[in-house]
């Protein structure tokens, strides 16, 4: 029998294990450091979901409309309606939990309170309203733009209440007050540059899922997870929003399209570092992030898969109704027991 120290000495080392070893400690010891990071982050509202309006990196809106700063919002009654609406709109998950299923916020989408440039700025966007989309075929209101937000970013049909609020809540009048302000001076009815999430330029390659593993693990990891599940911090508050899964947006938001996300994250990611990705990268990391399944489609019902395909994504660049890796998309992840949101 030979004696442990005999056997050590003699089993070479595995050079490539160690860097494995390696690779792993110094992944969890980013993690961690980012979770604290984002935890700080968050309490002091520098990043979404918590940015407070003015901490809005300067040269990304060099160039564009400015809003007025939140010391321009009046001593009044409506002045406290702005501020209620821009709370809303930065803890949507706390300030009206209620009827969010997800734990998400409107700035997690619309980055620096609703101010930064293609990140679908609400002053590029109040003078746009009302306005026909393909989406209802209808004309839609700022109410109903709003009340979509809640419906498919959401997924308010796993909140609370078990839907978005009612046209004529106030939750809408006060984020409309915050619109309203934000626009100031801005024209109505005209394009502002800026507005939306901008566009990526397509590639001779296409986009790959596959490929974008790789710019998932190297650039978004850190802050959403390993498997792109957010981060929370010690009072379950997403300090980083989930990208896929039972409490991301659901098949019906306009961020599960891939041109729409991809377009976002040129723009916008890393965060902080708007344009750090090639257009190959943006693609490719978009396709990553929606090949995975997350909440059935509210509009999907009683129907099956491909009539909500051929009703509401026939043309779209979703992986809605696709098989990917094996698996039929579009069936749904299973509901929450409690919804993220929820208050005790």
């Amino acid at each position: 029998m030979t004696e442990p120290a005999e056997s050590l000495a003699a089993k070479p080392a595995d050079p490539q294990r160690g860097r494995i070893a390696r690779w792993w400690i110094h992944a969890a010891g980013a993690g961690i450091i980012a979770a604290a990071l984002g935890a700080l982050a968050y309490e002091s509202g520098i990043i979404p979901g918590r940015q407070t309006s003015q901490q809005v990196a300067g040269p990304a809106t060099a160039g564009f409309f400015q809003p007025p700063a939140d010391d321009q919002i009046p001593d009044d009654e409506f002045g406290a309606a702005i501020r209620r609406g821009q709370a809303i709109f930065m803890n949507t998950s706390t300030n009206a939990s209620q009827y969010v299923g997800n734990g998400l916020s409107c700035s997690n989408c619309h980055l620096g309170a609703g101010r930064q440039p293609f990140s679908a700025p609400m002053w590029a966007a109040w003078g746009q309203y009302p306005r026909y989309r393909s989406k209802n075929n209808q004309i839609n209101t700022m109410e109903d733009r709003v009340q979509g937000c809640f419906t498919f970013s959401m997924n308010a049909q796993h909140s609370v209440a078990g839907g978005p609020p009612p046209h004529g809540d106030d939750i809408y009048r006060d984020l409309q007050s915050y619109f309203y302000w934000l626009a100031s001076g801005a024209p109505n009815n005209e394009l502002m540059s800026g507005a939306g999430f901008g566009r990526v330029a397509r590639t001779e390659l296409g986009y790959s899922p596959e490929r974008g593993a790789q710019v998932f693990a190297a650039n978004c990891a850190v802050c959403h997870g390993a498997e792109g599940q957010g981060q929370m911090d010690i009072n379950d508050r997403y300090v980083f929003p989930p990208l896929w899964g039972p409490n991301s947006y659901n098949w019906g938001a306009g961020m599960a399209r891939i041109d729409t996300a991809a377009a976002f994250i040129k723009h916008n990611m890393p965060l902080s570092q708007p344009g750090r990705l090639t257009d190959q990268e943006a693609w490719d990391v978009a396709a990553y992030i929606n090949s995975f399944e997350r909440p059935k489609d509210a509009r999907q019902q009683g129907r099956t898969i491909e009539e909500t395909r051929r009703l509401y994504h026939d043309g779209d660049e979703i992986y809605y109704g696709q098989v990917v890796n094996g698996v039929l998309l579009g069936v749904g992840t299973p509901d929450p027991v409690r919804p993220v949101g929820a208050v005790d």
